[in-house]
């Protein structure tokens, strides 16, 4: 009996160590990529022409990475887990639980920035200015349809989506395919599959860890390449008071909304922003939550211990869906051109178009520029003057930059709400994920 004892106390110290040790890895982590991110903006600054070549390559070479990994990582998380799960309730009661957190979050992030556009009250630009913006516009873009944006996600091919990095398009795809599986007759034929399937994502994990070594090199040549930008002058805010409601409606989103969310669902916002930082970090630089994802998801699994049934089903939904920060732009941008175009801005105007930046942002892809692009096709249907969108696009790099981090903190804060109130609730008896 004594013997049982001191193993299982043998056993406790082991894993005490083991957790504690992770623990001080994670923190030499932080500590490592706030370095590569201060040297980064230090050796921006400097503004070396060869320096900036080079890092301009490096992060060239990172964000091809992370893209070639995003999409698979992405159809991956969404087959394997509707797959054990489809037929079970813990799907729709995970659903259940995102949507609903997405929705509060964006209807919250668009309510803020309408709040604050009431507030400021943008003026108007001079017509010259305007017209001159015009030149900037992209052509092809400017003739889209909302319509064309919905088309555009339903896949006529299967090979198409993957191709071109259609996050919609292999959303949906995934999806049919989950769920196939998880209905069909459980045949030798189905486990082989389902087998394959989760060894493929074993190894996408792999190559994630292996991404995430050398992320600090990554860092630092993201944050020399924004650095040098600025002191050259490429990132100005010209727009004055449409820019200040449009990056002060993200930033109280990013620090007040939604830790007032986590906090009342019983969550500490700092601990959950400190384990997720490396997400955010990495989408403040490849303004692309979809490019994020794999970090997104190593993060909230090794570092806030979020259950994987939870964190492979929730997250690569979020990143299609949870678009905090696109809601607040198309939001605040719709209201800004039509004010311009002569449109009546009413509060029923107003209402009404809170609602349809929040059904956008939900059908908008996670990929740069994606809000804009969104935007833009928006206005085009309405018959809106479309050179304010080219006066908008040289400042909108740093816009898309917070935009993005905001997206991914969202999704963050929806992946831990929702694992909290499910937490000891879920059945993982089909479910064992690979750990990244």
């Amino acid at each position: 009996m004594s013997e049982e004892k001191n193993h299982a106390a043998v056993e406790e110290t082991a894993q005490a160590a083991i957790a504690k040790s992770r623990q001080s890895g994670q923190g030499r982590q932080f500590v490592l990529w706030f370095l590569a991110l201060i040297v980064g903006a230090g050796l921006g600054w400097l503004n070396v022409g060869p320096l900036n070549e080079l890092f301009d390559f490096v992060a060239t070479v990172f964000t091809r990475l992370f893209q070639f990994i995003a999409v698979p990582t992405i159809a991956l998380a969404v087959i394997t887990t509707l797959a054990a799960l489809g037929a079970k309730k813990d799907t729709g009661r995970i659903f259940a639980h995102a949507v609903t957190y997405t929705l509060l979050t964006t209807i919250s992030a668009a309510t803020v920035g309408l709040a604050l556009y009431v507030w400021i009250a943008p003026g108007n630009l001079p017509a010259e200015v305007i017209g001159a913006g015009a030149a900037d516009v992209p052509q092809k873009l400017g003739t889209l349809s909302y319509y064309d944006h919905i088309l555009s996600v339903i896949p006529n091919n299967l090979l198409q989506p993957f191709l071109s990095g259609n996050v919609l398009s292999v959303m949906l795809i995934a999806a049919s395919v989950g769920l196939a599986l998880a209905f069909m007759p459980k045949t030798e034929n189905r486990t082989v599959l389902l087998k394959a399937l989760h060894g493929a994502q074993e190894l996408l994990f792999t190559l994630i860890r292996a991404l995430l070594y050398v992320l600090p090199v990554g860092i630092l040549a993201f944050a020399a390449q924004l650095s040098a930008q600025i002191e050259a002058g490429v990132i100005v805010g010209a727009l004055g008071k449409y820019t200040a409601v449009v990056l002060g409606g993200n930033l109280i989103q990013f620090f007040i909304i939604l830790p007032l969310f986590l906090l009342v669902r019983g969550l500490n916002p700092l601990h959950v922003f400190r384990k997720m930082a490396p997400a955010v970090a990495v989408a403040l630089f490849t303004k692309s939550s979809a490019g994020t994802l794999p970090v997104t998801l190593a993060s909230a699994e090794k570092n806030l211990k979020v259950n994987p049934t939870v964190s492979r089903f929730v997250l690569p939904i979020c990143t299609t869906i949870n678009m905090n920060g696109c809601a607040a732009f198309i939001l605040v941008t719709s209201l800004f051109v039509m004010q311009n175009a002569g449109f009546e801005i009413t509060l029923g105007t107003m209402v009404t178009w809170l609602f349809v930046a929040v059904l956008a942002a939900v059908g908008n892809a996670g990929v740069p520029m994606g809000c804009y692009f969104l935007t833009l096709s928006l206005m085009s249907s309405l018959g809106a003057p479309l050179g304010l969108m080219g006066v908008i696009l040289p400042i909108y790099t740093i816009i898309d930059m917070i935009e993005t981090a905001e997206n991914v903190w969202s999704d963050a804060a929806v992946c831990a709400m929702t694992d909290h109130d499910l937490e000891g609730t879920l059945d993982d008896e089909e479910a064992h994920p690979a750990e990244i």
